[in-house]
């Protein structure tokens, strides 16, 4: 995505020699005072002399999928609402980190996302069917990481980040030219396993980028409660990696700067943090009363920055988009949703027994007892079941 020069990129970034073992502070690792921004929340473009804008055909293309993103948001809260899923966690207002973490990779890349990522997991190519399933609770997860190269959806804090960490080690180790992109919340950040990635990552100069999508609060706790830096960005160069800032409404902004950061890591750079400024529009999830921690004046203030509303304007401002044009993405979106909706009202017929099938490559004996037990419970049940009162069965054991 990017057209920034090598040099631009050693510029930008920072550059730490391959085998550094005691980098000193520079401020080119520092990142921007003000998050990065190349198309305000009017719909008007910013230059940045950094930051290349990427072209009218890549921008209506991502916005697009902006498109799909909210709409798939949409449908799957309508879902819960119905009883059809069992939770889901809404990237409403974030589709932009979302579009944009998966449109800057490659296809040999690999994403890893966390449980608020599925709009990013479906704009990589997962079926968001397969997607869906996680989170209606049928599987523990309903797709193939090595397919698309997406790591199965985390909800443990930051873990994925580690995991992330030895991907990308793996594929230096092999001599690729694969790039990790590792998400996670700000809430992540307070975990040790953030920290223990990012060590690792600048110590072994691996490809990964790491994305924080800084939505303001982890479930109900505000950022200012879970750090007092000048900014998350501000926390990669105490591991001697370069950070950056930039509008996480901004679709344009993210494409330029997370796109330089992947080949910058790609070319050899090793690992960078960026932190995204966006805000989580609606409850954590739908077992979330976030009326208890924050106001709906708070809410409203982040209304006119909508990343979708931002680029239609911009777009429409260039006559990049129409009507025509806009109908066209809109059913696009409305297609994949009634796939969602068909999809997840279809009753599935469960097997209790796979829940012991992929736990190990081979099972261990206490799985192997467990499943053992299952069965035995099952069998009771079924033939429990089947017995009529008064037949002279009752209390017998199979």
């Amino acid at each position: 995505m990017s057209t920034a020069t090598n040099e631009d990129r050693g510029r930008l970034m920072g550059e730490m020699p391959i085998g550094a073992t005691e980098p000193t502070a520079d401020t080119a690792l520092l990142p921007s005072s003000t998050p990065v921004q190349l198309i305000d929340a009017d719909g008007r473009h910013v230059h940045d002399d950094r930051y290349p804008l990427p072209d009218g055909e890549s921008l209506l293309s991502a916005y697009g999928r902006l498109v799909t993103g909210r709409r798939i948001n949409d449908q799957a809260n309508a879902l819960v609402r119905q009883g059809r899923m069992a939770v889901y966690p809404s990237s409403h207002g974030q589709e932009a980190c979302q579009v944009a973490a998966a449109v800057v990779l490659d296809d040999q890349d690999w994403l890893f996302p966390t449980y608020r990522d599925t709009v990013a997991v479906i704009t990589r190519g997962v079926d968001p069917l397969e997607v869906l399933t996680l989170l209606r609770g049928d599987w523990h997860g309903g797709y193939d990481p090595y397919e698309h190269r997406v790591a199965t959806q985390a909800t443990p804090l930051a873990t994925q980040l580690l995991h992330a960490v030895g991907v990308a080690h793996a594929a230096k180790l092999r001599g690729e030219s694969t790039v990790v992109l590792a998400m996670c919340g700000d809430g992540a950040t307070s975990e040790g396993d953030f920290h223990e990635a990012l060590n690792f990552a600048a110590v072994f100069h691996v490809p990964v980028v790491f994305f924080i999508q800084n939505n303001e609060f982890a479930i109900s706790v505000p950022l200012k409660h879970q750090s007092v830096a000048p900014s998350l960005a501000h926390k990669a160069i105490g591991y001697g990696m370069p950070g950056e800032r930039v509008d996480g409404n901004d679709l344009a902004a993210l494409l330029s700067v997370l796109g330089i950061a992947v080949d910058r890591a790609r070319d050899g750079g090793g690992p960078s943090l960026i932190e995204a400024h966006t805000y989580r529009m609606q409850a954590h999830t739908n077992a979330d009363d976030a009326t208890r921690y924050r106001s709906a004046d708070d809410v409203e203030r982040w209304v006119p920055r909508d990343p979708v509303l931002r680029m239609r304007t911009y777009l429409t401002a260039l006559n990049l988009l129409d009507g025509d044009g806009e109908r066209s993405f809109s059913d696009q979106a409305d297609s994949i949703a009634a796939a969602i909706r068909n999809g997840l009202n279809l009753e599935v017929e469960v097997n209790p027994a796979e829940l012991f099938e992929y736990v190990y490559a081979e099972k261990t004996s206490q799985l192997r007892e467990q499943a053992e037990q299952l069965r035995e419970e099952l069998a009771r049940d079924a033939a429990g079941a089947g017995e009529q009162p008064g037949d002279g069965t009752e209390g017998d054991t199979p």
